[in-house]
C-alpha cells in the first residue's frame, strides 16, 4: 500500500530527527551510522516483527540484536516512538544516570545482551536462532540481527554464520547494512554488494539485495527471507552512511562526529521530507504465545559415587556431574567446541544428543551463541572447552559480563599437568582472565566429589561461573555425601601446633598433603585449605586460620604468579598483618611428564617441603 510505504519513510525520517536532537543535545554520539539503517528500523518495528511493547523480553515475541551497537540511538528512537517510553527521555543519551548507554547493554528492558564490541552481536542473534528452532519449537519467533559492513572482517561473525548454517537456522536473518565506510575510511569491499554476496552464499545462507533507502525494496526483502527454509537468511542492504543528513550523506570522515553537523538545517530539511502528522501503524503481535519458564532448582541427579582413594580426573567428574543435572532438569545443554573426547562432555551426547550442541573449533562464537541461548533464561548453558582456548574468546566473554549472561565455562586441561602436549595448550592464564571478569564465580574443585557439585552449586548461580579443571587423575579426598558452598574452603589437615597456613586448589592440593604428611613426620605441622572458590574468596576463613596460626600464609597453584590464587590471597588480606608467600608456575614451561613438570617448575611435594622448610630452618 501507498499510505503504508509513505508512513514508514516519514517514520524513518522521524527517528533520524530523534536522533539528531538526541546527540545534538548530549555531543556525543554516531549519528550517521543511525541514519544508514533508518528504514530498515522503521520497517522492522512497525511492520515485520511481531511482539509485545510493554514486554520487550517476552519470550514469545521476534528478536532484535544491533551487532553494530554504535548505532544505539536509533534503537533507543525506535522504542520510544513505538510508545515504551517517552521520546523527550532520549537527550538522556550516554549520560551518567540514563541507561540509554553509547552501545546496548541490558540495563535496559528491550536489550537481551551488551552489543557494539564489533562482530560479537551475530553469535548472540545465532543462539538465540538455535533457541527457536531447535529448543522452543511450538513458538515462531524469528531472529533478526543488524550488523555493520566493517564488522564483517571480524572471524567471529563467520564462525558464527557457519554454525547457523550447518544447523539450518531459518528463523534466522542477518542484515548487513553496507554503507561502505568503517571509521577511517572504506570498507575492504566498500559498496560492492556482490562481494558480500559471494561470502554468504558460500556459506550456504540465502541472500537478497535491497535499496536500503527504498522502504517497498526493504519490505520486499523481508517478505522473501521469511519463506526461506532450511538455510538462514542475509539482506544486503546497500546504504549511505549519513542519508538525509546533508553536510554527510555518503562522506568520508564523519564516523562518530556530531558537533560539526548543521543540526537545525538538517532537521529542517527531514521535516519537509514528512507529510504524515501522526503514525498509524503498530506492530503485530506474536501468532504464538511461549510459556515462561518458572524458578528453577538444579540438583544432581544423584549424589557423587566415588570409591575412596581411587583417582579420577577433574575434567571426567565434571563430565559426569553435567549428565547428572542434565538428568535432573531439561533446560541444561552443553555447548562443545570439538574436543568433547579429552573433556569427556561426550558423556552428555551419550545421554542425550539434543543436550549437546556441537560448535566446533569456534571458542569465541561458542561463548556468543551460548550467551544468545541462555537470553529470556530458555537454557542454562554449559560451554564445555580446554581453557587454553579461552583466551580467543575473550571479547565475548566480557561482554557476557556486561550482558549479565548466566553462562557456565568448564574448561580442562589447564595447567602444567597437561604435561607432554607443552606450554601451548597449558592454561596458566585462566585464573587471572576471570579474576577480571565482573560478577564471575571461579571454582577451583580439587577432588571428583568436589568438582561434581561445582558443577550443580554453577547451575544455580546467578551470573558467570568458571569451573577449572584437569585431565591429571587426582585421589578422592571428599565424602561422596559433601556439600560444597561457594566461597566457603575446606580445612582439610589441622594440628595444635601449626606454623603455617598453606592455601591450594586442584591438583597442588594433593601435592600439598603429602608434603604434609613428610612434614609432620620431620616435627614440623602445617594447616592445609582447600580454596574451592577463588572468587568470591573466603577472605573470613583465611585470616582467621591465619591469625590462629600465627599469621604466615604459602600458597601454591599451578598457574602463573600473576593473577592468580596468590594474588587473590594477597588481595583478601591486604589490612591485615600476615605475611604471604606464593608458590606458582615461575616461567613459561615446556613439555614433560606432569610430575616431571611439577617438580622441575617448583609446585611438586618435595619442592613445598623445601620451601616450607627454608621458611622456618631451625625454628621447628
Amino acid at each position: 500500500m501507498a499510505s503504508e510505504t509513505k508512513e514508514l519513510s516519514d517514520i524513518a525520517n522521524k527517528l533520524r530527527i530523534d536522533v539528531l536532537k538526541a546527540v545534538a543535545t548530549t555531543g556525543t554520539g554516531h549519528p550517521t551510522s543511525c541514519s544508514s539503517i533508518a528504514e530498515i528500523i522503521a520497517v522492522l518495528f512497525f511492520k515485520v516483527m511481531k511482539y509485545f511493547v510493554r514486554t520487550p523480553k517476552d519470550p514469545a515475541n521476534d528478536r532484535l540484536i544491533l551487532s553494530k551497537g554504535h548505532a544505539a540511538p536509533i534503537l533507543y528512537a525506535a522504542w520510544a516512538e513505538i510508545g515504551h517510553f517517552p521520546v523527550d527521555k532520549l537527550t538522556n543519551l550516554r549520560t551518567l544516570y540514563s541507561d540509554l548507554e553509547g552501545n546496548p547493554t541490558p540495563r535496559l528492558d528491550f536489550i537481551d545482551a551488551a552489543t557494539g564490541s564489533l562482530g560479537q552481536g551475530v553469535p548472540i542473534a545465532v543462539g538465540m536462532a538455535y533457541v527457536g528452532k531447535k529448543i522452543d519449537t511450538n513458538t515462531t519467533y524469528r531472529v533478526y540481527c543488524i550488523v555493520g559492513d566493517g564488522e564483517c572482517s571480524e572471524g567471529v561473525v563467520w564462525e558464527a554464520i557457519n554454525f547457523a548454517s550447518y544447523y539450518k537456522l531459518d528463523n534466522l536473518c542477518i542484515i548487513v547494512d553496507v554503507n561502505r565506510f568503517g571509521e577511517t575510511g572504506q570498507t575492504i569491499a566498500g559498496a560492492d554488494v556482490d562481494v558480500y554476496k559471494k561470502r554468504f552464499e558460500a556459506f550456504d545462507c540465502y541472500v537478497y539485495v535491497v535499496d536500503g533507502h527504498n522502504v517497498d525494496d526493504v519490505i520486499h526483502g523481508f517478505d522473501s527471507v521469511s519463506r526461506i527454509k532450511e538455510k538462514p537468511s542475509v539482506i544486503l542492504a546497500k546504504t549511505l552512511k549519513g542519508k538525509h543528513y546533508l553536510p554527510t550523506e555518503d562522506s568520508e570522515g564523519w564516523h562518530g562526529k556530531v558537533l560539526e553537523l548543521d543540526t537545525d538545517k538538517c532537521i529542517k530539511h527531514l521535516e519537509s521530507l514528512i507529510t504524515c502528522k501522526t503514525f498509524t501503524l503498530k506492530p503485530q503481535s506474536p501468532a504464538k504465545k511461549t510459556p515462561k519458564d518458572e524458578k528453577y532448582h538444579v540438583q544432581l541427579s544423584a549424589a557423587p559415587d566415588y570409591i575412596d582413594n581411587r583417582k579420577c580426573a577433574t575434567n571426567l567428574a565434571c563430565a559426569n556431574g553435567l549428565v547428572k543435572i542434565a538428568q535432573s532438569h531439561d533446560k541444561v545443554y552443553v555447548f562443545d567446541t570439538d574436543v568433547s573426547d579429552i573433556t569427556h562432555s561426550n558423556k552428555v551426547k551419550n545421554y542425550d544428543s539434543s543436550r549437546f550442541i556441537q560448535c566446533f573449533s569456534s571458542n569465541e562464537a561458542a561463548v556468543g551463541i551460548a550467551i544468545g541461548a541462555n537470553c529470556r533464561d530458555r537454557t542454562i548453558p554449559f560451554i564445555s572447552t580446554c581453557g587454553t582456548l579461552l583466551t580467543k574468546a575473550f571479547d565475548a566473554i566480557r561482554l557476557g559480563a556486561i550482558s549479565k549472561t548466566n553462562i557456565n565455562i568448564c574448561a580442562s586441561h589447564c595447567g602444567i599437568t597437561v604435561g607432554e602436549d607443552g606450554p601451548v595448550l597449558m592454561a596458566l592464564e585462566d585464573l587471572a582472565m576471570f579474576r577480571a571478569i565482573p560478577g564471575c564465580t571461579i571454582f577451583y574443585p580439587s577432588d571428583a566429589v568436589s568438582t561434581e557439585r561445582a558443577v550443580e552449586l554453577a547451575a544455580n548461580i546467578n551470573g558467570m561461573t568458571y569451573i577449572r579443571t584437569s585431565r591429571y587423575p587426582v585421589p578422592i579426598i571428599y565424602n561422596n555425601e559433601k556439600l560444597f558452598r561457594t566461597g566457603e574452603a575446606q580445612i582439610l589437615r589441622n594440628h595444635p601446633a601449626d606454623k603455617l597456613l598453606v592455601i591450594c586448589g586442584g591438583v597442588t592440593l594433593h601435592e600439598v598433603l603429602a608434603a604434609e604428611m613428610q612434614l609432620s613426620n620431620d616435627g614440623l605441622h602445617i594447616r592445609v585449605m582447600d580454596i574451592f572458590t577463588v572468587k568470591p574468596i573466603d577472605k573470613e576463613g583465611i585470616i582467621k586460620n591465619a591469625e590462629d596460626i600465627g599469621g604466615a600464609i604459602l600458597t601454591v597453584e599451578d598457574h602463573y604468579a600473576e593473577g592468580g590464587l596468590g594474588e587473590a590471597v594477597l588481595a583478601a588480606v591486604a589490612d591485615h598483618k600476615i605475611a604471604v608467600t606464593v608458590l606458582a608456575v615461575p616461567k613459561i614451561p615446556r613439555s614433560g611428564t606432569s610430575k616431571e613438570l611439577m617438580d622441575y617448575f617448583g609446585i611438586s611435594s618435595a619442592n613445598i617441603v623445601m620451601t616450607i622448610k627454608e621458611m622456618f630452618g631451625a625454628n621447628y
